[in-house]
């Protein structure tokens, strides 16, 4: 019997094990999609315990706990309750996550990060809540720590077009000091959510950054435009798309005009003119995106908000969002294709919350490839309620059966929390161990440099190419 996650962890044949050690764990990390603060990362903020750090702001522990049966006081915050509180509730949580990835992935944190080897539950928590709080009041904790202790070299926040970039300004003058790049992504999401309430408001903030009242849907494209174009001069090179629907429909610049004045004049805005004013603008922006050299990333079929007492009680990105099941294939086929028609289709990452979906971007990926560009559109790493064992291993195959593996940008953290940094760790190990028993069956070559340079390359090397930081 192994012992429990030991240092063969998830690596089941001699192969796998060499390929980790040899190739995979002392790579780079390139972080091309996350959620966390610049302005914490600009402010080097220090944690007082392990909850804050923890626990603070991560909806997948969250989601677990409430299953787990604990009150929400003890999950998000309430009168009356501290932080040791609510650890204690995590705590008591972790055992009953056995078969989920949260139990790996917290044992992870705490092993990797403050080398704290107990097993997590009621009876060592408190064990576990002294050794931590210890390394965090000591040295070599504070955020920026802990972003060169996991040996990240760029990260890529995800911003608001409307957002004034300062800490970015900030953080890029101090790069050779920090060891690391904190760049911008363009996330225009409330620019197209037109049928939403605070879209009116939203239009008033993003007129502000671009020093132009947004009066007429050419207002708006200007304003996207000149925003677009500071990212880029911030050192911004990735865009990001929360599309929870692919939208697709016929339209022309005239019709998505006289859509955008309806929603200024108050008027209901049909779901078919929804799709029409997003199907326009969208294209607008990709190829924006491909005349400034940037990669495009589409994060797909996500049904947000299913609560809604909890969402008018927490707001969104507080765990009660699942899966989507919308149609994919035509409409985003018509998108790709649209962009593609003058040659101005950007690179493009294609990311779905629905593992079913992962053949038909796979097969659709295909399409679209060229310009001279490896791996040009890219089915996106295991997104969200997939980025577990076995939907790692399915989106690999998926990609493995139907495209070029050897060219896959890899593992994103897609998180808010500055300890996931080991969720590459458990990719890699879960990647190597899937080449390694390839290579043991027969199913590939025992090649050094032909398996130095897949490893290598979907750990690190290949992002770093694809994305040109």
């Amino acid at each position: 019997m192994k012992a429990f996650m030991d240092d063969d962890f998830l690596l089941q044949t001699e192969t796998a094990k060499r390929l980790y050690r040899d190739y995979a764990a002392a790579m780079p990390i390139i972080d091309y999609h996350c959620h966390l603060s610049q302005q914490e990362i600009y402010e080097n903020r220090r944690y007082d315990n392990l909850t804050e750090v923890w626990l603070y702001g991560d909806h997948y522990k969250w989601r677990a706990m409430r299953a787990n049966g604990v009150e929400e006081k003890y999950i998000t915050g309430g009168e009356g309750v501290g932080d040791y509180d609510r650890f204690l509730a995590y705590a008591r949580t972790v055992p009953m996550t056995l078969g989920n990835p949260l139990y790996h992935w917290s044992h992870l944190e705490l092993r990797r990060l403050f080398g704290i080897d107990e097993l997590i539950n009621e009876r060592n928590a408190p064990v576990i809540w002294e050794k931590a709080n210890a390394k965090l009041r000591g040295g070599g904790f504070s955020v920026q720590d802990l972003i060169r202790g996991a040996g990240v070299e760029v990260i890529c926040t995800t911003d608001d077009p409307a957002d004034s970039l300062e800490h970015h300004v900030l953080l890029a003058a101090q790069a050779p000091e920090l060891g690391f790049r904190v760049l911008p992504s363009f996330r225009p999401d409330k620019a197209l959510e037109i049928n939403r309430p605070a879209f009116l408001g939203y239009l008033e903030k993003l007129g502000e950054a671009a020093g132009r009242k947004l009066s007429s849907y050419d207002d708006l494209l200007h304003a996207l435009e000149s925003r677009a174009r500071y990212f880029h001069a911030v050192g911004g090179r990735v865009s990001d798309h929360a599309l929870d629907y692919v939208p697709w429909a016929e339209t022309t610049h005239e019709e998505a005009a006289l859509i955008y004045e309806k929603a200024l004049s108050g008027g209901g805005v049909t779901p078919e003119e929804e799709r029409k004013y997003k199907t326009y603008t969208l294209l607008f922006l990709g190829r924006l995106y491909a005349e400034l050299g940037w990669a495009m990333q589409y994060h797909i079929n996500a049904h947000r908000n299913n609560n809604a007492r909890r969402f008018a009680e927490l707001g969104p990105d507080t765990g009660f969002d699942s899966i989507g099941d919308g149609a994919v294939a035509v409409p985003l086929a018509r998108l790709l294709d649209r962009l593609d028609e003058h040659d101005r289709l950007p690179r493009t990452i294609l990311y779905s919350i629905n593992p079913t979906d992962n053949d038909v971007l796979a097969a659709l990926i295909g399409s679209f490839q060229g310009g001279g560009i490896p791996g040009k559109i890219q089915l996106g790493s295991a997104w969200w309620f997939n980025d577990t064992k076995d939907g790692m291993l399915a989106q690999l195959r998926s990609l493995g059966n139907m495209g070029l593996l050897p060219r896959f940008v890899g593992m994103l953290t897609d998180s808010r929390s500055f300890l996931s940094y080991t969720r590459h760790e458990y990719f890699r190990r879960i990647f190597c161990n899937l080449v390694g028993e390839w290579v043991e069956q027969g199913e590939a070559p025992d090649d050094p440099e032909l398996l130095r340079e897949l490893v290598q390359g979907v750990s690190y090397a290949n992002a770093k190419t694809y994305f040109g930081f």
